[in-house]
């Protein structure tokens, strides 16, 4: 269908949230394109799944810009290339284990979304879900948010809290906000595809 908009992913691992964004639009409940997955580990999950889904899969080795001066802008600068190449309008960070840079940030700005697997601002970074545990806090979540400069910091679109149990384990967590994260990212994208999302500053508000 012409004119819809072009999602490009960018996936390190297995790409369940991948998989969440496929199956959304091939339900119809995204109205969007998925123009191309890209990944930076050649044996990702995430590729399979493009390719069974009949979406272009690309995998970039970072290894040839290690140690090179400005290597991980000149790595964003073919990643740009590729999402240019498929007409790419909106970027969704799926498990995507690399700090974008200011190459990917300036042409996708307020263009590119990621989820992170806690109630932000609370417990940025890796190992939320341990974050949360070793904090005692009794809900945990997932966020999704427009990347910017600063990781984990960009403004919320999106949450979806998830209770905490008394015997909870890090896996056991990460397993429950998972169902969330395969909810709300899809439904985030959707947002945005139909323009209801407006920044004021830090907040993100969605138009009715």
């Amino acid at each position: 269908m012409p004119g819809k908009l072009r999602i490009g992913v960018l996936a390190s691992g297995r790409g369940s949230n991948l998989q969440a964004i496929i199956d959304a639009q091939e339900a119809g409940m995204l109205r969007a394109d998925l123009a191309v997955v890209i990944s930076n580990k050649q044996d990702a999950q995430a590729l399979e799944r493009a390719r069974q889904h009949d979406i272009p899969d690309v995998f970039l080795d970072p290894k040839p810009f290690a140690g090179q001066p400005n290597g991980r802008q000149a790595y964003d600068e073919q990643v740009l290339a590729v999402l240019r190449k498929h007409e790419v309008g909106v970027v969704a960070l799926a498990g995507y284990m690399r700090i974008v840079t200011p190459v990917l940030l300036g042409a996708y700005r307020y263009q590119m979304m990621n989820i992170h697997p806690s109630l932000l601002p609370a417990f940025p970074g890796l190992d939320a879900q341990k974050q949360a545990l070793e904090w005692g806090v009794n809900v945990a979540g997932c966020t999704v948010h427009f990347v910017t400069e600063s990781v984990d910091e960009g403004p919320i679109i999106l949450q979806a809290a998830v209770p905490v149990q008394e015997d909870d384990t890090p896996e056991t967590l990460a397993a429950r906000i998972l169902v969330e994260e395969h909810r709300i990212y899809p439904r985030a994208l959707q947002l945005y595809v139909d323009g209801r999302l407006r920044i004021e500053g830090r907040r993100v508000r969605i138009i009715r």
